[in-house]
């Protein structure tokens, strides 16, 4: 691992947090057809949100620095992100602002599920906030597609600063996609949104696709089925997800762009970001909740006669 420094942020993230209402049902219905709600339960979520939650469950220091309102929905997500240790006082608080609603239905025979959202407001990063200290004194930058000028204007800092960033984008149709896309060094896109942008029919040819000299990694997940990575001049690589029963599969994706984060900013290879985040998407895969660290090294350490051991996430504390 390499030294710590003195940064005082490991995550530092700009993009939509959501208020997501679960319903869970015994599985999905056909149309025009009735079923009995099993129980309900309202949780923070959103790209952004749940990658934060994650990061900082799994032992690192976040901040979160997009648009919050002032309606009770913003308060919620204040309040829930306080309570999970992540910092708030660089988020504007801004009357016009406001996060997304979710209605999110799970079906507990498969685990998978359906969102149903609404976004009315100002959403994600502010076009002119935080400040440049707050960046550079952040390990890591973590981008959604939400708010996307002040996406690229954070990107262009953070790329000056030499801080990494790491982005989940899944609507190529907002403003400054392309911009922003191009200045990603650490792009982590699902198979379903990646094939879609690049016109490809499977996850190595759109990595490929995705590759640019001046990124450091480009990943394609793709959920049960694992991952491709592509990294320098060489070929996609896959990487098997680690087995196990799924009950809950919402918020996967975003569990493994947190851990994955987190992990970059401890300074880990790409091997052990790669293990360490699927570890973290697998546990939470088999549960309704963003999982903490002791149960992610459980599933670790359960796979640690096939691969070697990550080195302690508590260095980054250091």
């Amino acid at each position: 691992m390499k030294p710590a420094s003195k940064k005082s942020i490991d995550v530092l993230g700009l993009g939509c947090t959501t208020v997501d209402d679960f319903i869970h049902v015994d599985s999905f219905p056909p149309a025009d057809s009735k079923r009995r709600v099993e129980r309900t339960h309202r949780q923070c979520g959103g790209l952004t949100g749940n990658a934060l939650i994650a990061a900082a469950r799994l032992g690192a220091r976040c901040a979160y620095a997009g648009c919050l309102g002032t309606d009770d929905f913003s308060g919620y997500i204040a309040q829930y992100f306080t309570s999970e240790g992540i910092d708030i006082s660089h988020a504007p608080r801004l009357p016009e602002a406001r996060v997304i609603h979710s209605i999110i239905v799970i079906g507990g025979d498969t685990g998978s599920r359906n969102i149903f959202y609404e976004v009315n407001g100002v959403v994600g990063a502010h076009p002119s906030l935080p400040s440049e200290e707050v960046i550079h004194d952040s390990k890591v930058l973590f981008i959604d597609h939400y708010g996307m000028p002040g996406n690229l204007r954070a990107l262009k800092l953070a790329r000056a600063f030499g801080v990494p960033i790491v982005a989940d984008l899944e609507d190529e149709t907002v403003p400054h996609f392309n911009e922003v896309l191009a200045g990603v060094d650490h792009l982590i896109l699902s198979e379903e949104f990646a094939c879609r942008f690049t016109r490809e029919n499977n996850a190595a040819a759109a990595a490929r696709a995705l590759w640019r000299p001046d990124r450091a990694v480009v990943i394609v997940t793709c959920g049960k089925e694992g991952c491709w990575s592509l990294e320098g001049a060489g070929e996609p690589r896959h990487r098997a997800a680690f087995t196990v029963r799924a009950t809950n599969t919402n918020g996967c994706g975003d569990v493994f762009h947190g851990a994955y984060a987190f992990r970059l900013a401890c300074g880990d290879s790409l091997k052990e970001r790669i293990r360490f985040a699927s570890a973290a998407a697998a546990v939470k895969a088999t549960q309704s909740d963003i999982p903490d660290l002791p149960a992610v090294e459980h599933l670790l350490r359960k796979k640690s006669d096939r691969q070697p051991p990550i080195e302690p996430a508590a260095a980054t504390k250091l």
